[in-house]
């Protein structure tokens, strides 16, 4: 028998962009992800993907689950350190089972190691049925949030953070 399911409530919400891959609102071909902390130093993304993420019939592309993985490590660091970005130096990503699409998923990732300039963390694509699809280790370079947000004319970058209406999640 499996371990029974954990429920998170008391989420925090991350912010997001208007056109990144990953979590913009606003990408036509993104995939609109959603960020939580969970409050035991874990992070977890809730995504689902579109057929125009396919690879083989009916499954993700390995380029998007590595990216998602790169995307929620990095952000862990937030947990702590919230006017920190992460900047992928190293990412290695296993594939394990495949990946449905249009079907909801969620990363879960956490930091492992944090020193001054850089962090690294690991990651795991989880299944509805919690089967673990893919895993990920990474190190990142730290930058400030401020140094990240401008653009070349030194106009900031916007990030929102949307309500909605997801209250609990399951592991």
């Amino acid at each position: 028998m499996g371990e029974s399911p954990v429920i998170y409530r008391d989420l925090k919400k991350q912010y997001t962009s208007k056109y990144c891959f990953v979590c913009g609102e606003e990408n036509a071909s993104g995939l609109a992800a959603r960020f939580y902390e969970l409050g035991n130093h874990e992070i977890v993304a809730v995504f689902t993907g579109r057929p125009d993420h396919c690879s083989y019939p009916d499954r993700m592309h390995g380029g998007v689950i590595s990216a998602m993985l790169d995307e929620t490590i990095g952000r862990a660091i937030l947990i702590d350190e919230p006017d920190v970005f992460g900047v992928t130096v190293d990412l290695s990503v296993q594939f394990k089972k495949p990946v449905p699409l249009e079907t909801e998923l969620r990363i879960v990732a956490r930091i492992t190691k944090n020193r001054s300039r850089l962090f690294e963390g690991t990651g795991e694509l989880l299944l509805p049925d919690g089967t673990v699809a893919a895993t990920g280790y990474g190190k990142y370079m730290k930058l400030s949030f401020e140094d990240i947000t401008k653009n070349e004319t030194g106009e900031e970058l916007k990030f929102t953070t949307k309500p909605d209406d997801k209250t609990e999640i399951e592991l």
